[in-house]
């Protein structure tokens, strides 16, 4: 004759029971909590600089664009503070010069005229030259000035010495940094998404690199408005004790 289970007694409790009750918790509290999770900053690394290149030239006060972060999470662009939600649009005048200001870049003409002579001037040196990086990259940089002309017309260029320069201290908070990258960027991406959507009816970023004739307008863009940020390495707070 089987054994009758014996049932618990007066104030016992159901193992099995709370074991099931505990991992249904468990369950309700992974699907419905949330996590902190830290923005990323994309950038691309540019390449080695070849060794038969020449030095470049020196770089004009004019063509930096000096971002500070302090240790207090203060501002201070080109010796002024300046308060995050003005960092746009000081972004957009340096990388625009609209009243042609002595102290910002000074743009110049690209022409289609010009654009072909150097290209026809830098196949020659490759021809005689061909393992001369300097002169393939030179080849290839006005081939891409031909296709940005050729989609838009003649341009304003921007020096190839102009640069944001960003800095900040090893005690800038975190958050304040991301801030700080987001309005350069912003004020970048904004530039471009007007020119794109002048010339060719479509937002920067919905122009579709994977086609051929987007990924022209692609380089047409980033040839008028490149992202040119230069992070130096951050100052160190001094303490004494």
């Amino acid at each position: 004759m089987a054994r009758r289970r014996k049932s618990s007694g007066p104030g016992e409790i159901n193992a099995g029971s709370m074991a099931d009750i505990a991992f249904l918790l468990l369950i309700f509290f992974l699907v419905t909590t949330t996590m902190d999770t830290d923005a990323g900053i994309l950038r691309q690394l540019p390449p080695p600089i070849p060794e038969d290149q020449p030095p470049p030239p020196k770089v004009k006060d004019r063509d930096v664009y000096v971002v500070l972060v302090n240790s207090n999470d203060q501002l201070l662009v080109e010796g002024e503070f300046m308060e995050i939600g003005e960092l746009k649009e000081g972004t957009k005048d340096f990388l625009t010069n609209p009243y042609e200001s002595e102290n910002l870049p000074q743009k110049k003409l690209m022409t289609r005229a010009e654009a072909v002579e150097n290209i026809a001037t830098y196949k020659a040196y490759v021809a005689a030259e061909p393992t001369n990086s300097f002169y393939i990259g030179e080849l290839e940089r006005w081939e891409e000035r031909l296709t940005t002309i050729n989609l838009i017309g003649d341009y304003m260029e921007l020096p190839g010495s102009a640069v944001i320069s960003l800095r900040n201290d090893t005690e800038t908070s975190y958050d304040m940094y991301i801030q700080v990258q987001n309005e350069l960027t912003r004020a970048i991406n904004e530039l471009r998404d007007e020119l794109s959507v002048e010339k060719f009816g479509k937002k920067y970023d919905e122009l579709d690199k994977s086609i051929s004739e987007e990924k022209e307008m692609i380089i047409a863009v980033r040839q008028v408005y490149p992202q040119r940020i230069s992070e130096a390495e951050p100052n160190v707070t001094e303490t004494t004790e």
